[in-house]
């Protein structure tokens, strides 16, 4: 069931993403890799960022951007299983983490890189800002409603298996 529920995730994730015109920087990855990381690890969490971001790359157009980002959104995911062993897992709790992921991300993937592009970081801050309104309008959101309810299904088999537990042990 567990590889079940991970391949899932991140098939649907891709799928989401593959979706023809959908809204810009509404991706589905950030929602998932919190429940997730907190399930399964830091290892999990982070091939789930990097693949999520590197198999889209491979069916859209791969490039030097794809490391880079593959990475972030990897140590994004191990990030949150440490974030979630401090705080309990509440769609608060989701989208506080969600804020901070998300301005991380979009600063380091967005401005620190643009040099690489022949860009000045100036001019990818300023730039970037409408950007980043959007991703955090659309992470939030699901951290909201799609991180709680993953994280519910991720946590189901747990909680029989404990019940079913503690019915034999009385």
């Amino acid at each position: 069931m567990k590889k079940f529920k991970i391949f899932t995730v991140f098939i649907g994730c891709l799928l989401f993403r593959l979706m023809p015109f959908r809204a810009p920087n509404l991706e589905p990855i950030m929602a998932s890799i919190m429940p997730l990381g907190r399930k399964y690890g830091a290892l999990l969490a982070f091939f789930f960022g990097f693949l999520s971001m590197a198999l889209y790359d491979v069916f859209t157009h791969f490039g030097v951007w794809t490391w880079t980002t593959g990475i972030t959104y990897g140590l994004i995911g191990v990030a949150s299983t440490f974030y979630f062993k401090k705080f309990k897992t509440s769609a608060f709790n989701f989208a506080v983490f969600t804020f901070f992921a998300t301005i991380s991300f979009d600063l380091i993937t967005g401005v620190l890189f643009a040099p690489m592009f022949h860009q000045t970081i100036f001019s990818a801050l300023v730039l970037q800002i409408p950007f980043t309104a959007l991703h955090l309008a659309g992470n939030i959101g699901l951290a909201l409603t799609l991180s709680p309810i993953l994280n519910k299904w991720l946590m189901a088999g747990e909680i029989s298996l404990r019940k079913v537990e503690l019915q034999t042990a009385i």
